[in-house]
């Protein structure tokens, strides 16, 4: 049932594309057809490129298959629809246009359908062109331990000691630790506070900075620097030294 409904759509897309590319070339009245009143005109220019681009669509889907490549298909289309589309721009000139240029006019028009249909495969193309899939990679952090960070917390005051640690933050020989229930400095070398949170979820991703994993919201990356955006709005800097750790855990 889905696939009729996207089939559906499809349909509608492209007949929709087809009806505007009809107008426009009505409007604009190429090849002479200015000179024609402008009911018929636009008339002969529907038929010509709602007719001969469904001609093309068909063409394209049963190629589909066969040629993956679009943009090759594409331009093996233009070439093989060239020829009926031209039998049907001869026969709506006569019907239409009360024109009528002989057989030869047949040969006439293949050097200007061509250049039109493949223009109007080209942009069809560019319409259902394949997105890019976004895979997301992003590792799935686990609230850390309660004696992964005990050693720690002893160290912040009682106010904060159950607080939610989002990331600390080093200022020569202290510590400024951010958590959801505010900031706190204590004396501590940055070195040793690695090591007290060595179990802990967590990455340094910054000389002088480390944060909470499950406190990470989000990374950009630029030119050689990034930032990470943690809980309660706060950011903190990435360096490339320390970049690759949440490289592997999927935030860019």
């Amino acid at each position: 049932m889905g696939d009729k409904i996207g089939s559906g759509r499809r349909w509608a897309v492209d007949l929709a594309m087809l009806v505007a590319v009809g107008l426009l070339m009505g409007f604009l009245g190429p090849f002479a057809s200015e000179r024609s009143p402008a009911v018929r005109r636009y008339v002969y220019w529907m038929i010509c490129m709602v007719g001969g681009g469904l001609i093309g669509i068909i063409l394209d889907r049963l190629l589909e298959r066969r040629l993956p490549w679009t943009w090759r298909r594409t331009a093996l289309v233009s070439l093989l629809m060239t020829p009926p589309v031209s039998l049907l721009v001869l026969i709506t000139e006569l019907v239409v246009m009360n024109w009528w240029s002989g057989w030869d006019g047949f040969w006439r028009l293949l050097p200007q359908v061509w250049p039109i249909s493949l223009a109007v495969m080209a942009v069809r193309a560019l319409v259902w062109r394949p997105r890019p899939h976004l895979v997301e990679t992003r590792t799935v952090v686990e609230p850390p331990l309660p004696e992964a960070e005990a050693a720690f917390r002893k160290r912040l005051s009682a106010r904060r000691r159950g607080a939610r640690l989002i990331a600390i933050e080093a200022h020569d020989h202290y510590l400024k630790v951010h958590t959801d229930a505010g900031e706190e400095l204590i004396t501590l070398r940055f070195a040793d506070a690695l090591a007290e949170l060595a179990k802990v979820h967590g990455w340094r991703v910054h000389r002088s900075w480390w944060v909470a994993a499950d406190a990470v919201e989000g990374v950009r990356w630029r030119r050689g620097s990034g930032e990470v955006r943690l809980a309660g709005g706060l950011q903190a800097p990435v360096s490339r030294t320390y970049a690759p750790v949440l490289k592997d855990a999927g935030w860019f």
